[in-house]
């Protein structure tokens, strides 16, 4: 999978500037890196399956990925990743894998297809802490235009329960139908973003 260069906007830290001194002709100005989007590393699975677990446990009784998954997903395609972190502390992620079919299927659930031409979007979860502030849908807009900037990728797709299909909608992505996988007793709808036109723009919601 091509990787997305560095200079990309869409991997730049906010700044956060502040004074410090007791007096105006004393006061210096430090940039610290108060909010950052990056790609993920096996480093950061801890934080990630910590934050997935608290997300989905309670409202599914399931994780999209477990631990193991989560290590193998940050080892093989990090680039496919995107961590929001804010003054160092993950605080939102979004996870996916290369995939070279028109549906998902259940080998979508644990196989990375280098230089596909789709993005399956495994999980997008947000630290309970900082939930109802709009960083679901913001994190989902910095993936989607950073998935822009990989010139191998033309579409996303990812599977969800019903109540979740309003947030993806509002994020563009189309109803393709029921998912052919379930997981235990739980069904899904298939979605798909196609990666051409406008950006999204709507970048706040309850999630």
């Amino acid at each position: 999978m091509a990787t997305a260069s560095a200079s990309s906007p869409f991997l730049k830290p906010f700044a956060l500037r502040y004074s410090v001194g007791s007096s105006p002709g004393r006061q210096r100005r430090h940039t610290l890196p108060a909010s950052e989007f990056r790609n993920l590393s096996l480093q950061d699975a801890i934080s990630v399956f910590e934050i997935e677990r608290e997300a989905f446990i309670s409202v599914s009784g399931e994780c999209p990925l477990h631990m193991d998954e989560v290590r193998h997903f940050l080892e093989l395609c990090p680039e496919l990743s995107l961590g929001w972190f804010e003054e160092g502390r993950l605080v939102a992620f979004v996870i996916g894998s290369g995939w070279d079919k028109e549906k998902l299927s259940q080998d979508a659930l644990t196989i990375h297809v280098p230089d596909a031409p789709t993005v399956h979007i495994h999980v997008l979860a947000v630290h309970h802490k900082c939930r109802q502030q709009g960083k679901g849908s913001i994190i989902l807009w910095r993936y989607l235009q950073y998935l822009r900037c990989l010139a191998m990728v033309k579409r996303a797709v990812l599977m969800c329960e019903d109540f979740l299909i309003p947030f993806y909608q509002k994020a563009g992505f189309k109803d393709i139908g029921p998912s052919g996988v379930a997981v235990g007793p739980l069904t899904f709808t298939e979605m798909e973003y196609t990666l051409g036109g406008g950006a999204y723009l709507r970048r706040n919601s309850g999630c």
